[in-house]
């Protein structure tokens, strides 16, 4: 029997009536609408059903958005018609997207822990290549602890972020927050409960 791909994995994961990680922002994004600023580009790593990327396009932003799985994107299209906004989505492996260089004001990446830590390192140097000069990076995610609570993301602890692994990954951008917390996620059935995560915005230096 054929090896199931990851796009079949995630394809099967958002085969559902509802959306398993709601239709709400990550609270990481609603506690950063200061720093939206209309009009500004926006690219959505990994977006899933698109809550995130609907998020950023109602607060005015030109909004690119990628997934693995069609079913996630064909959902967050949905999504976003609903909503009356609008999202370049497109369907793509993380691994293979194409990282246009110094072409976005924000690079997004919320819970994008499904990563091994040298396709990681390939994924974060991306990130900060598709940054413009002076653009940020807002990344949110889990962190080891997260093993303990059982409320969301993989149970693999290679996989999940300290304060130490992302200041070196990203020492070349200018730290403007790096958070580790515990607080309780409402974000659908599949991060839902008490949960160990870390927050990072940092900014590309102007030229």
């Amino acid at each position: 029997m054929a090896e199931t791909s990851e796009a079949q994995r995630w394809d099967d994961r958002y085969r559902t009536d509802g959306f398993i990680f709601g239709t709400a922002p990550a609270d990481f994004l609603t506690n950063l609408v200061h720093i939206f600023e209309p009009g500004a580009s926006a690219l959505v790593v990994a977006d899933g059903e698109g809550r995130n990327s609907v998020f950023l396009a109602e607060h005015g932003l030109d909004v690119t958005a990628m997934d693995v799985s069609q079913v996630g994107v064909d959902k967050a299209c949905a999504l976003a018609a609903a909503r009356q906004v609008s999202v370049d989505f497109s369907v793509a492996d993380i691994l293979t997207w194409s990282w246009q260089p110094e072409t976005y004001d924000l690079v997004v990446a919320v819970f994008i822990q499904f990563l091994p830590p040298d396709q990681r390192s390939l994924v974060f140097e991306g990130l900060q290549r598709a940054l413009k000069p002076g653009g940020r990076l807002l990344l949110h995610g889990y962190r080891p602890e997260q093993l303990e609570y059982a409320t969301g993301g993989p149970p693999i602890a290679d996989y999940m972020y300290t304060e130490e692994l992302l200041a070196e990954a990203f020492s070349e951008l200018v730290i403007e927050r790096l958070a580790a917390y515990d607080a309780e996620l409402d974000e659908g059935p599949a991060h839902s409960g008490m949960s160990a995560l870390i927050d990072l915005v940092a900014r590309k230096p102007s030229a």
